[in-house]
């Protein structure tokens, strides 16, 4: 047996469909069938049960999934080793972010960590839900959270802070007292739904919206109020504060990794790299960091808050 044919298998193993493997290792639908049916060959058993709803694992192909976990282990722990100052990054690496920062904030940051180490191949996939580390769903995840799991490794490289955005014409309105209060339902994360709901307890919406950078396009059309991170809110002209940043509102950005990968060389060099450039940027994070006389004006009436 070769050690991609028992990669793919713990790829299909893991998403449950030979199309999610083909997503998850960048290849062809075809290419994972083929292999799989020759590691299958080569044992004189099958592996996988084909259905329309995905694959579940024969008996066969459970005790190839612990055998094969072992040997993936195994060779991480031999990359950890083996990755010591003197040696020349490289391999791939695979990275989890959320949407709205990997478009945005984060995207200049990786396109500069793969100027400095063009022999590592990022793989930047975008997921606001969980993802698996354990399983190798991704080496390394970007994450908002002020409890991360403790199975993982982790380092929280800044605070996000976040603030209420409206439209400049409706912020004006609501305060001069020509326009109510209008919240978009917004349910994106837990975090955003809480923070709306204590904010709007009456639940009163007629829009809602699923996605952060959903939630920008519609406060750009002046359609109500709604909770951002200030990299996002305070980055839009098109936008004005409504309410200024709170700290029972702020959360942590982590960058998160399994323990076996926690010495692998391309894994160090990233998180190096994400704690350097972040902090580069902590004030746009942290809401501090203005665009313009208005916005100015408005940092400093939140921060003597």
């Amino acid at each position: 047996m070769q050690w991609d044919d028992l990669r793919i298998f713990l790829a299909v193993a893991r998403a449950g469909s030979v199309s999610g493997a083909a997503n998850r290792l960048s290849v062809q639908h075809s290419t994972v069938s083929r292999r799989l049916r020759s590691l299958e060959e080569q044992l004189g058993t099958r592996l996988i049960e084909r259905k329309k709803s995905g694959s579940t694992l024969t008996e066969a192909g459970e005790d190839l999934l612990a055998s094969a976990a072992r040997i993936e282990a195994e060779i991480l722990e031999f990359e950890s080793n083996r990755s010591g100052q003197g040696a020349e990054a490289a391999g791939v690496l695979q990275v989890s972010a959320i949407n709205n920062m990997a478009s945005t904030v984060l995207m200049p940051i990786f396109a500069g960590f793969s100027a400095a180490y063009p022999r590592i191949e990022l793989h930047v996939q975008v997921s606001n839900k969980f993802v698996s580390l354990a399983e190798r769903d991704a080496d390394v995840a970007i994450r908002l959270t002020n409890a991360p799991t403790d199975t993982l490794f982790g380092t929280r490289m800044v605070t996000v802070a976040s603030a209420v955005y409206g439209a400049p014409d409706y912020v004006d309105r609501l305060s001069a007292g020509d326009a109510d209060e209008l919240w978009l339902g917004v349910e994106c994360c837990g975090f955003h739904r809480s923070w709306t709901k204590q904010a709007c307890p009456s639940g009163a919406h007629n829009f809602f919206v699923d996605d952060t950078l959903l939630t920008l396009a519609a406060l750009k059309q002046g359609a109500g109020l709604a909770y951002l991170p200030c990299f996002m809110g305070d980055g839009d002209p098109a936008l004005k504060r409504w309410r200024a940043p709170e700290a029972q509102h702020d959360l942590g950005l982590w960058l998160l990794y399994h323990r076996d990968l926690r010495r692998t060389q391309r894994v160090r060099l990233f998180r190096e790299f994400m704690m350097q450039e972040t902090a580069k940027q902590r004030d746009v994070f942290e809401g501090r960091a203005p665009r313009g006389p208005d916005q100015a004006g408005q940092i400093r009436s939140a921060e003597r808050v």
